[in-house]
């Protein structure tokens, strides 16, 4: 199936170094709110019981849920 998506993103005429980019641009933009629920299911004991995050994977977890948000926050921001 994905190599005949490949294929008719070919004969469409759709860039392909375009379409990485975008891609990589929208994984970019969806990825730190999705780790933000991560880390808010994660961390709550009704529901993860006793597999609820510890102190070193909140601060791990947290430090890169920031670091994301800035991340896409410094694109927009210098989107040019």
């Amino acid at each position: 199936m994905s190599t005949i998506i490949g294929m008719l993103i070919n004969f469409i005429g759709i860039n392909p170094i375009d379409a990485l980019f975008w891609t990589a641009v929208i994984n970019g933009v969806l990825a730190p709110p999705l780790l933000l629920l991560i880390m808010l299911i994660s961390n709550d004991k009704k529901i993860m019981g006793k597999n609820s995050n510890g102190r070193f994977t909140n601060i791990v977890g947290w430090a890169a849920a920031v670091i994301m948000f800035g991340a896409a926050f410094g694109m927009f921001a210098t989107w040019q």
